[in-house]
């Protein structure tokens, strides 16, 4: 099993940043840097890779609403190029709240406009003249919305690679199977691998059965916070804002991608409550109301004997990489951490 970090795009990048060069020493795979309402991950991206030589880099993820499907292909071929052909493009929809709240932006069709994406994406690599007929994307724009003077284009340089990889960050049965179909990769969230084949085994097999053998397997690309220690009991609640923030407040009622995911895993009261306390402001008691257990069953936090034991259980699950958020406020402690990882993953 690999393993990753994930950066917080909260924090200071630049301290994130040296603690990439640690890691890649000791083994880390790959490193990620999401990206919300926060510093675009691009440009941090550009930074690492010039900071490191063979850790791998992505993004986790960069909303397709926000560039044009040829801009975002330049844009994955340019850090492919600047990381000597270290990068994966990891893409998402984000949702309503980020789409149209901070970039004002229409959030529809995101099966759809995903496909079409990749599709455009695929054409930038290999150097295609880019041509697209579809629902949402038209590539040169047709005369009858534009000036006419559009031609087909292809871009100038040439990617280091042909196809780079693309992660497709999916919760929901429809988006789970199309990125079984035609991604690199899948990043989920917030994953419990004794529940994962019950909410989304058979969309994965749906989408396996459709799927390119040239793509070959699917890296199911999960996302974990970390503490490994006989003393680390207290760092369950340090992972409890993240997930009462996407269960209670990612969204309105009914349209909360997380919180119909916690309902799936068994916790449908539990999310009801949370959600009601954030959307009335009780921000404290609804990172409170998330219980330990629905913590320590997607995380890895506890004795070494016991993050080995859920290795395993990821591992038989499926999960071919692990991306670690360390719950630590020291970078010293935070590289141990990964370091028993890679010691236990490897």
């Amino acid at each position: 099993m690999r393993t990753g970090i994930f950066l917080s795009y909260a924090s200071g990048f630049r301290e994130a940043a040296d603690q990439v060069v640690e890691l890649e020493k000791c083994g880390v795979d790959i490193a990620l840097v999401a990206e919300a309402y926060s510093y675009d991950a691009i440009s941090q991206l550009g930074y690492l890779a010039a900071k490191t030589s063979t850790i791998e880099l992505g993004s986790g993820v960069v909303p397709i609403y926000t560039r044009t499907p040829s801009l975002l292909a330049m844009t994955a071929a340019g850090v492919d190029y600047v990381s000597d052909g270290r990068f994966r493009l990891g893409i998402g929809t984000s949702g309503p709240q980020v789409v149209e709240g901070f970039h004002g932006v229409a959030f529809d069709g995101p099966l759809g406009r995903t496909r079409e994406v990749v599709d455009i994406c695929r054409q930038v690599w290999r150097r295609e003249k880019v041509q697209h007929d579809g629902k949402y994307y038209q590539v040169p724009l047709p005369a009858e919305r534009g000036t006419g003077l559009g031609k087909p284009l292809k871009l100038i340089n040439h990617p280091v690679r042909e196809r780079i990889p693309i992660t497709i960050a999916a919760l929901g049965p429809q988006n789970v199977q199309l990125t079984a179909e035609i991604a690199e990769g899948w990043q989920p969230v917030f994953y419990y691998p004794e529940k994962a084949d019950d909410v989304w085994g058979d969309a994965l097999r749906a989408g396996a059965e459709k799927r390119d053998p040239t793509l070959g397997p699917l890296d199911v690309m999960v996302s974990a916070s970390l503490a490994i220690g006989d003393d680390v009991e207290d760092r369950l609640a340090w992972a409890k804002p993240q997930l009462a923030l996407y269960i209670g407040g990612m969204g309105a009622r009914g349209k909360n991608f997380y919180h119909s995911l916690a309902t799936r895993y068994g916790y449908g009261d539990v999310a009801d409550h949370i959600q009601d306390l954030y959307l009335a402001g009780k921000k404290e008691e609804a990172i409170a109301a998330v219980p330990d257990e629905l913590v320590r069953n997607v995380s890895l936090v506890g004795p070494r004997g016991f993050v080995e034991e859920r290795l395993a259980a990821f591992a038989e699950s499926g999960v071919t990489t692990l991306l670690v958020h360390p719950l630590s406020g020291d970078d010293r402690e935070a590289v141990r951490f990964c370091e028993e990882l890679v010691s236990l993953a490897h």
